[in-house]
């Protein structure tokens, strides 16, 4: 299933990001107010895990930013020239 692989990309990714800044798994939990063992679920990739605890654990490792700009419509060419044709006016920045 390709939204299990991706939940296990990006669990993995958490993990790479948690250790290369030389963070223990106690430490993020205690940050992001969870459970070691949430923490671990999280890490692989566990679809269970609530979105909540996601964005805790990004905002730990620093992250929410680079979130945040990545899924942003109008961050891309695309998204700002389909913004402009599709949405009504209330919506465009």
């Amino acid at each position: 299933m390709k939204t299990q692989r991706a939940a296990a990309t990006i669990g993995g990714q958490l993990l790479t990001w948690r250790k290369l800044l030389g963070l223990t798994a106690q430490q993020v939990a205690d940050r992001a107010q969870i459970s070691r063992t949430t923490l671990r679920k999280l890490e692989q990739g566990d679809l269970g895990v609530g979105f909540g605890v996601f964005l805790d654990v990004a905002r730990v490792l620093g992250m929410s930013e680079t979130l945040s700009t990545a899924l942003d419509p109008y961050e891309t060419d695309f998204g700002r020239a389909r913004a402009d044709q599709q949405l009504p006016q209330r919506v465009r920045r």
